[in-house]
């Protein structure tokens, strides 16, 4: 990227007039109000610096891949607001603005076009709501405003004509002499016209601007200097500064765009990413589906923090594009095409793959990474499953597969960084295997490597130390209870009370021994200590003995011994508190044989 020698304005209007300078899709919409125009053209005669632009050097063999709009000329705050798509040929290239498009649509509004906004008092329907105005620079004196030196304004051709000063433009305290002060407003349009420095001569004489029994010395003057310095400053200096990127990468110009806009709010990679797709789809609205379709699948279940960019990546993914990373390069017209013709089963697919995961037990706060689902939306949308994934007994093992994988990957962190190499493999694994989710496929491959979904004794151990509350202990607890029925929403639960873990209880309930209280401490949260329980008998165990608990939910004592064995716990355990140590061993020693079995581990395993 160079900085290039600056251009006149005249020059900028000329490229934009010629469709030479044209505005990318990942542009928002032209915000400017009246004020900020006249303030930037006041920038321009005082010569202040009105920043930097940012222009992207387009090959005309590129010009094909992306959408490319025209610049508004005549903005209409009810009628004009949208930017027409160009039409744009392949015979040279283009420049697009990347970096100040708010600016320049200013100044081709301003010098070629008009400005219309809603009057107060006015219905929107009013055919007198939305006078449009030109701006307009007062030859005879400056602007009463003490922050603005030169007097641009918007006007109509009536208010243009009238040679004093709006009354409605003046405060309410200014004087009556103010009031009449002359003025001729000169459009600043006509700016154009002038061939030569000798036309600005010519029009202040033809309309009698230099006669000093109309006008005063000083105001003769000031109209001379004044136009003078605005052929000046459009004609002849090269006001616009600008960095010229002429890379056929478009992911570096959007990282170098990103740092240095600072005006409004900052735009995110992925909002030019949808950015870019919104202009590309034909029939539906990009940004208003996508938006529409994150709330939908935040509100499955508990609720999920999913966002546009899970939701863009997913269409990348379920395509079957080779190339899934986040770059603007992965987003033409052709892949936007794909993806829009595919929309409504891609998404269909995503919403199942996250109805199943709340189905799990899962939501926004022990959904490690919201990445994971997409392999499980591709798994769905390859197999053309519908809600059958979700209830079906045909696809129980799968759903015991997809249950086991989501808690490997979590425990194991494989979706930590960035998991676009897990992509291609997952997808091929599915394709080689339709009609059933690849699980042990998917461990053997992964065996021995740095995503490996592996678990060493090593890894058992760290797992039994996991605490309460933590998002990854759920995982390992669902590992647990492979049969619960998930109809139903759990919770984690200390199965001793949490309430009885401290030093002031534990001397209550005899416990005296200060080594031995440390002890009961240490181990309580652990998830030897730990079950899944329903959320409603959570709440009615609460701070009851685990043992009176016990005996008051279930009165029969098969119910009690099936209960214990579903909760890994041996029905010759003692119960009570005063015996939690050993419960705990004795749990703890049964958790790990059950992880050990469930995670299949090869103690001479080595993981890499």
């Amino acid at each position: 990227m160079a900085y290039e020698t600056p251009i006149t304005i005249k020059k900028a209007i000329e490229n934009i007039r010629k469709r030479h300078y044209v505005l990318p899709s990942i542009q928002r919409e032209f915000v400017w109000d009246t004020y900020q125009i006249e303030r930037l053209f006041d920038s321009i005669m005082r010569d202040y610096p009105i920043s930097t632009f940012l222009f992207w050097k387009v090959d005309k063999t590129r010009i094909n891949n992306f959408q490319f709009y025209e610049f508004l000329k005549n903005y209409h705050e009810k009628d004009g607001r949208h930017n027409k798509k160009a039409d744009l040929g392949n015979d040279e290239d283009v420049i697009a603005i990347l970096d100040g498009q708010q600016r320049m649509t200013s100044m081709y509004i301003a010098l070629t076009g008009t400005y219309a906004r809603k009057m107060p008092y006015f219905r929107w329907d009013s055919p007198h709501a939305f006078p449009k105005k030109k701006l307009y620079l007062n030859l005879l004196s400056k602007s009463d405003n003490i922050e603005i030196e030169y007097d641009f304004r918007f006007l109509t051709n009536e208010e243009a004509v009238n040679k004093e000063v709006l009354a409605a433009e003046i405060d309410d305290d200014t004087d009556e002499d103010t009031l009449k002060k002359p003025t001729f407003w000169f459009e600043v349009g006509k700016i154009l016209d002038f061939t030569d420095i000798s036309k600005v001569m010519e029009y202040l004489m033809l309309n009698g601007l230099m006669d000093t029994s109309k006008y005063t010395q000083a105001e003769a003057t000031f109209a001379l200097q004044t136009l003078n310095q605005f052929y000046n400053v459009i004609h002849q200096k090269g006001t616009i500064s600008y960095y010229l990127e002429e890379g056929e990468e478009l992911d570096k110009v959007l990282q170098i765009f990103i740092r240095i806009n600072s005006g409004g709010t900052k735009l995110s990679y992925s909002d030019l990413l949808l950015s870019i797709a919104t202009a590309q789809w034909k029939e539906k609205d990009a940004r208003e589906v996508i938006h529409e379709f994150v709330d939908n699948i935040n509100a499955i279940g508990e609720g999920f923090n999913f966002n546009k960019d899970f939701v863009l990546k997913s269409c990348l993914v379920l395509a079957d594009f080779s190339d899934i990373r986040f770059q603007v390069d992965n987003f033409t017209k052709e892949n936007m095409a794909i993806i829009e013709a595919n929309w409504d089963s891609v998404s269909s697919a995503v919403q199942k793959a996250i109805e199943l995961a709340a189905k799990f037990g899962y939501s926004r706060d022990n959904l490690l990474a919201t990445n994971a689902i997409i392999p499980i939306a591709y798994f769905i949308y390859k197999n053309q499953f519908d809600s059958t994934i979700l209830h079906s007994g045909v696809r129980e093992n799968d759903r015991k597969a997809i249950k086991e994988w989501l808690a490997r990957v979590f425990l194991k962190g494989t979706f930590g960084g960035t998991p676009d190499a897990i992509y291609p493999v997952m997808r091929n694994l599915t394709n080689e295997h339709l009609g059933r989710f690849p699980l042990e496929e998917i461990i053997d491959y992964y065996r021995g490597k740095r995503k490996t979904i592996s678990f060493s004794d090593d890894d058992i151990e760290n797992i039994l130390e996991m605490e309460y509350g933590s998002a990854r202990t759920y995982c390992a607890l669902t590992l647990l209870y492979p049969s619960l029925n998930y109809n139903f929403r759990y919770h984690q639960d200390h199965i001793h009370p949490k309430s009885f873990f401290n030093k002031r209880k534990l001397n209550q309930l005899g416990i005296t021994d200060e080594a031995l209280k440390d002890e009961f401490i240490v181990r309580y949260n652990k998830l030897a200590n730990l079950q899944l329980l329903q959320s409603n008998s959570n709440i009615e165990k609460s701070d009851k003995p685990f043992k009176n608990w016990l005996t008051e939910m279930y009165n029969n004592p098969n119910d009690i011994n099936t209960f214990l064995i579903q909760n890994h716990i041996k029905s010759d355990t003692s119960l009570e508190f005063e015996d939690f140590i050993n419960f705990y061993t004795e749990r703890r020693n049964n958790l790990k044989l059950k992880l050990q079995e469930v995670l299949n581990v090869r103690t001479t395993e080595t993981n890499l």
